[in-house]
């Protein structure tokens, strides 16, 4: 039965109501079934944008740096990094799109009411720490693309920050979402940059579909840029903004199907402009005295007009320009969804900035403060995009974990629940994940780190997390044997219209004396893992 409005656990009453996407409107209510192409196909537009957002937003001035610094050092053989991270993306992405469609609660606030203050504080308190110093390095990116182009760095810098708070304040969903797709279409310049390039397919084909390494870099170097391509992929950031944007554009479980798609579209946009950024780099680089010897964006820009024109150069720094607003927007939007949605505050596009003034400071001030950060003379800020990159892979795993627990817990998801396939998966994955994590963390600390000890933790740490995964997915089953079947009919009839009733009403979560276990081991590792790095940024800024 389609529960009513007030019985559902929504917090904000703006996020209930007609969806009114960048290119369509759903009425509330609207269960009509999509008899051809054609009914899909607009509904399909109307739902356009949370995923496609998310994932390009994922290709901002750090990814930018990183997926440059690939090429210009190793050419195109690190492209089979991006390939393998496809099914990571879409099932990361999928949990969270399917939370914030069926609960109608953020991230943030499903962690606090379901494992406790603690928990629910750290995430919402590092998603803040590192999300501002995110959307600092996405200022960098903007002034590298100023320079380049010949604009002047305080006028440009206080105009790109104005332009991504005007689109947030506007009071209008619609409008933001049409100025964010804008963005999104705006980096398919990188596919006419790429013709313009055209660097050999035939390598860019086989370097994507078969793993290998460059010949002659040093492992540890060579693993640290692939844990980088990994962190700046698959970021805790996206995990947020994506359950918070579907909530606030009203997508409900009903349309999961067409968010799933939306995501895919993403998911392909992302990938292209990585191996475009990779390839170009590569390219432009191959045979010159400066392969291998990366400075950041801006140079690659410069490189990049030297060699292949000036058109190609601009284009380069118009779409590092382009990523930078877009990063900076939705990296902003998720930390105010978050804040606001943990002490249940209006936050909501719909609103204007008088009727959800919390919501928009947040967002205002971090905008603000990351403009005038990179605007002052002698900020160190190379070791601010190191820190973000760091202090990424720190807290990817535990946002993983939480979402791993949330989309398995029944009061949460009902019928949604993670199937036993998805659980193996992104068990699988979370255990690399914290092996990435361990990696990073003690290459921050011992920068002459071995590569054979790097393999010994890599290999071993996620061969036991593997097995750890398998096991205990075999004992849940076995524990879950006695359980009546649920009937796939009434099963099927419910799920379009099963919504996760409020916060008070559900039952306390019971966690395992394992699970607790290892949420406190996972809480010992956070605890010194982000002490460590502090020091070390401390150290390094102190000289």
């Amino acid at each position: 039965m389609l529960k009513k409005a007030k019985e559902v656990a929504v917090l904000d009453d703006a996020h209930i109501g007609d969806i009114r996407g960048a290119f369509g409107t759903i009425k509330e209510g609207d269960v009509a079934r999509r008899k051809n192409w054609w009914h899909r196909f607009r509904t399909l537009l109307a739902i356009l944008g949370p995923g496609l957002i998310v994932m390009v937003g994922d290709n901002d001035a750090g990814a930018f740096s990183t997926y440059a610094q690939a090429g210009q050092n190793y050419g195109t053989t690190l492209l089979w990094t991006l390939a393998l991270l496809i099914p990571v993306l879409y099932v990361n992405q999928e949990m969270v799109l399917r939370l914030g469609a069926v609960t109608g609660v953020g991230h943030a606030r499903l962690i606090l009411e379901r494992f406790g203050k603690f928990w629910g504080a750290f995430s919402a308190i590092d998603l803040f720490v590192l999300n501002a110093l995110t959307i600092v390095t996405e200022f960098i990116g903007i002034t590298l693309a100023l320079d380049f182009l010949g604009i002047p760095k305080l006028l440009g810098v206080a105009a790109a920050a104005a332009l991504v708070m005007l689109a947030v304040s506007t009071g209008d969903f619609r409008k933001f979402e049409r100025f964010s797709l804008v963005l999104v279409f705006g980096s398919l310049l990188l596919v006419p940059l790429l013709l313009m390039v055209h660097p050999p397919a035939a390598q860019i084909g086989r370097d994507f579909l078969i793993p290998g390494l460059p010949e002659g870099g040093k492992f540890s170097d060579v693993m640290l840029l692939i844990i980088g391509i990994v962190g700046t992929t698959v970021a805790p950031w996206q995990l947020f903004f994506q359950q918070s944007y579907v909530i606030d554009k009203r997508v409900t479980p009903r349309f999961i199907s067409y968010e799933r798609a939306d995501l895919w579209l993403g998911i392909a946009l992302v990938i292209i402009g990585a191996i475009a950024i990779i390839a170009v780099s590569a390219a432009t680089f191959a045979g010159s005295p400066d392969f291998g010897n990366f400075q950041d964006a801006g140079a690659v820009a410069s490189a990049i007009a030297n060699t292949h024109g000036r058109l190609a150069g601009v284009l380069f720094a118009v779409t590092l320009l382009d990523a930078s607003l877009i990063g900076a927007a939705a990296v902003s939007l998720s930390t105010a969804y978050a804040v606001a949605d943990v002490l249940s505050l209006k936050h909501s596009l719909h609103r204007k900035p008088t009727d959800a003034k919390a919501f928009y400071a947040v967002y205002g001030l971090l905008i603000a403060g990351a403009a005038a950060l990179v605007l002052i003379p002698g900020v160190p800020l190379g070791l601010l995009t190191n820190a973000v990159q760091t202090l990424a892979g720190v807290l990817l795993p535990s946002a993983s974990v939480f979402l791993l627990l949330l989309c398995n817990d029944k009061a949460v998801l009902g019928p949604w629940v993670n199937s036993r396939i998805t659980n193996l998966f992104t068990g699988v994955i979370v255990s690399v994940l914290v092996m990435l994590s361990i990696i990073l963390t003690a290459a921050v600390m011992w920068p002459d780190i071995s590569g054979r000890v790097i393999t010994w933790i890599l290999a071993g740490g996620s061969a036991a997390g593997a097995v750890v995964t398998v096991a205990a997915q075999f004992f849940g089953q076995r524990t879950r044997r006695d359980r009546v079947p649920a009937d796939p009919a009434v099963s099927k009839a419910l799920r379009n219209h099963w919504r996760m009733p409020p916060l008070h009403q559900l039952k306390p979560l019971s966690l395992s004396a394992t699970h607790r276990l290892w949420m406190g081991v996972l809480r010992a590792y956070l605890l010194v893992a982000v002490g460590m790095v502090i020091y070390k940024v401390f150290e390094l800024a102190t000289g």
